[in-house]
């Protein structure tokens, strides 16, 4: 078992034919949100987490290439559901990560991180799909080069991109953007940001958990350590004002990630 959630759990395997390293992931078909597809004319109602994944190059024929873990197969079974999934190796979660580098990551190694996370979110979005629960513990880092590479995994809370604001809250509650708790709303791109923000503030705040409490009333400590433009990265992403926040193209052409 690789993790265990409300909804189901997480299990390494191999794939028989050619030994390759899988993630299995069984969920309780109650839990499951589908949509319907039609594939050849043929009307299908498929898992939305499988889905999503599919619409943004996880597809077996990409394993390895994509910023997104690859889906392999699914299997709809009376009571639950499987999603057989690639699962790099050696790799860790960027939680673990942070903790074997002794808490916080410096500043050089988080940019790198960052700037594939952005371009991520990007294509991501382009390709019509909010992930909605970026967080240190949905991501992965690979390990097996000096250059750590970014594998986004956990679409559980995922849907499509729409124009129109959400008002159901999935995911972490502790990235939420301020927004939702101020007007019970909140938007894909936007809070896609805000969480970008909240995750680079703990990559480079050890044993600082990120507080929107604390940054709403001007609390919230940054260490003046950074770069200038490292700081102004970061607060741009955790604008209070959605309306203010910079968008994920602003983000991508940022002096910080363009040093």
């Amino acid at each position: 078992m690789l993790g265990r959630g409300g909804f189901g759990s997480v299990f390494a395997g191999r794939r028989k034919s050619d030994n390759l390293p899988v993630a299995i992931k069984q969920i309780r078909k109650e839990y499951v949100e589908r949509q319907r597809v039609d594939i050849n004319g043929e009307p299908i109602m498929f898992p939305v987490e499988a889905l999503s994944i599919l619409k943004v190059g996880g597809i077996p024929s990409a394993v390895g290439s994509s910023a997104v873990v690859s889906i392999l197969e699914w299997y709809d079974l009376e009571k639950e559901v499987f999603l057989v999934m690639e699962r790099p190796d050696p790799c860790v979660t960027l939680l673990n990560y942070m903790l074997d580098n002794g808490g916080c990551l410096e500043e050089e190694v988080a940019k790198n991180i960052m700037k594939q996370l952005v371009d991520a979110a990007l294509m991501m979005h382009r390709e019509g799909v909010f992930h909605r629960d970026i967080k240190l513990a949905n991501l992965l880092i690979e390990t097996g080069s000096n250059d750590p590479r970014v594998r986004v995994i956990v679409f559980g809370c995922s849907c499509l991109v729409q124009e129109e604001p959400y008002f159901n809250l999935f995911g972490s509650r502790r990235y939420a953007p301020p927004e939702f708790f101020k007007c019970g709303l909140y938007r894909a791109a936007p809070t896609t940001v805000w969480q970008l923000g909240a995750m680079l503030y703990e990559m480079l705040h050890a044993k600082r958990c990120f507080d929107r409490y604390r940054l709403r009333n001007g609390r919230l400590y940054f260490n003046n350590r950074q770069s200038r433009d490292c700081q102004n990265f970061m607060r741009q992403c955790l604008t209070l004002d959605l309306e203010q926040r910079p968008t994920l193209e602003q983000l991508q052409q940022h002096p910080w990630l363009q040093n």
